[in-house]
């Protein structure tokens, strides 16, 4: 399930602890990566309602 780093059964051969960890890593740096794209989306959605509550109050 998640991660998959840590799954006995993923793969058949066991893994060196540098390849452990570059799977890992590049696992997190995906995550990291999915999260900022979401954040982006949530920082837009965030402007763009301040702003039209800016324009609101000034046509109030």
């Amino acid at each position: 399930m998640f991660p998959f780093w840590s799954n006995v059964c993923y793969g058949s051969e066991p893994i060196s602890h540098k390849a452990h960890l570059e799977r890992k890593l590049k696992f997190l740096t995906w995550m990291r990566d999915d999260l900022e794209s979401k954040l982006s989306g949530i920082n837009a959605a965030i402007d763009t309602i301040r702003q039209q509550i800016e324009r609101e109050d000034r046509s109030a």
